[in-house]
């Protein structure tokens, strides 16, 4: 029987050991239980115990409307259950997290704060997206017994000036008169005659010399390079060089020539008695063709370059004796403003007299110094000169530039200071001579 019960007391001891076990685990969730909802309470309590702090307390400057009428408190709201009695909440806050406090103004005393018994709640879809303007904030009412201190209202600013009525209008000052200056019109100034080409591309001369003067002219240069820089370099600036229009570079050796200080021409080419076996050039003035061609080649020759003072025909036996054919050829030379030398082609030429008819400055060739190229012919062709030059005060010589002409002209041209010449360029002769 004694070992029956010992065996029958073994499960019954092992029961009320399961059930002791059972109970601690029990009594050990609820301890933790209570010390989590102790650390919840706790914290929760901290967080209401900072909210009350007076640093959290916004002190709000009531309005001057506010401070001279008081207005009744509004009813108190009930808190809710969740949250906690506090001393005083900040006005408009939707978390736990504290507020910085406000200021008052620097012009408002400070104003003692009074608890009141519960903060209105303002949820979190009451408050404004953007965060409290800077106006003043609501006033947090104290107790009817302890009212808050009255803020020193700010100078209030001057009335603007009343606009004027509108039945009376604003005076306008009386206008200003204005001296306007009156100008008498001024005549028009004359007009200068523009200078003519053969003026105002000529060489200076002293006009007041009353030697008998003599001009050169060596013609048809610009054709051979070495015959051209003979002429333009050795013969003397006084001489009158005349380029051909069909030269090369006609451009270089004018401003060459012009340079040194010759006065330029450009040969003219003219029809001759026997075209066309003797033929003057492309482009020359035929007596076969109407005035306006003839006028059209002109232009062209005329066009080749500037900086000279006139033409000169070159050959032009048969066109200088032709009236109908010359005559608006000299008057489109005059036009242009340049002169006319007559080389005396054939002795029936009337070019001379037509250029005096017109008004066209002229010069006449009294002798082709070289038409025989050899010292003694043009040795004896230059004495004539000097004999014209004595009889009428000018003559001109014309001639090629040929090798033995160039040397004869510097010998002659050096003697002419001690035979009371003197050698002139060919502006300086223009219409001193008869007409012939």
């Amino acid at each position: 029987m004694v070992a029956k019960k010992r065996k029958g007391a073994a499960p019954a001891r092992a029961g009320v050991q399961g059930d002791g076990g059972r109970q601690l685990l029990l009594l050990a969730w609820a301890v933790l239980v209570g010390l989590i909802g102790g650390v919840v309470l706790w914290t929760h309590f901290g967080r209401v115990a900072e909210d009350a702090s007076p640093a959290a307390v916004s002190v709000a400057v009531p309005a001057p409307e506010a401070a001279a009428a008081p207005s009744e408190p509004p009813p108190v709201e009930t808190a809710s259950a969740d949250s906690a009695p506090a001393d005083i909440a900040p006005a408009e806050t939707t978390s736990s997290e504290p507020v910085p406090a406000e200021t008052a103004s620097a012009d408002s005393a400070p104003a003692e704060t009074a608890p009141v018994d519960i903060a209105p709640t303002v949820t979190a879809a009451d408050e404004p997206p953007m965060p409290a303007p800077a106006s003043p904030p609501e006033t947090v009412n104290a107790p009817e017994h302890e009212p808050p201190a009255a803020a020193t209202p700010p100078a209030p600013e001057p009335d603007p000036p009343a606009p004027p009525p509108l039945s009376q209008p604003a005076a306008e000052p009386p206008p200003v008169p204005q001296q306007v200056a009156v100008v008498a019109p001024r005549a028009p100034l004359p007009r200068e005659p523009a200078t003519p080409a053969w003026i105002r591309y000529g060489r200076r001369f002293d006009a007041n010399d009353r030697r008998p003067r003599v001009a050169v002219v060596v013609s048809d240069l610009g054709l051979s390079s070495a015959a051209t820089n003979a002429a333009v370099q050795t013969l003397p600036a006084m001489v009158t060089l005349a380029f051909s229009p069909y030269a090369d570079s006609l451009e270089h050796w004018i401003g060459l020539a012009r340079a040194a200080g010759h006065e330029v021409l450009l040969n003219l080419p003219m029809e001759p008695i026997n075209f066309p076996v003797n033929d003057p050039g492309p482009r020359a003035l035929l007596t076969s063709l109407s005035a306006q061609q003839n006028l059209d080649r002109l232009d062209w020759v005329l066009g080749r370059v500037n900086g000279y003072v006139g033409v000169t025909n070159h050959m032009g036996s048969r066109f200088t004796t032709m009236p109908e054919a010359l005559r608006p050829v000299l008057t489109a030379i005059n036009d242009r403003g340049l002169m006319f030398v007559d080389s005396r082609a054939s002795t029936r030429s009337i070019a001379a007299r037509m250029a005096s008819d017109i008004g066209l400055p002229r010069a006449i060739n009294d002798r082709q110094i070289d038409q025989e190229a050899s010292r003694p012919a043009i040795d004896g062709r230059l004495a004539e000169i000097e004999r014209i030059a004595r009889e009428s005060g000018s003559a001109v010589a014309m001639a090629q530039p040929y090798p033995v002409t160039i040397e004869r002209l510097q010998a002659w041209i050096a003697t002419l200071e001690t035979k009371g010449l003197v050698l002139a360029p060919i502006t300086a002769v223009a219409n001193r001579q008869p007409d012939r």
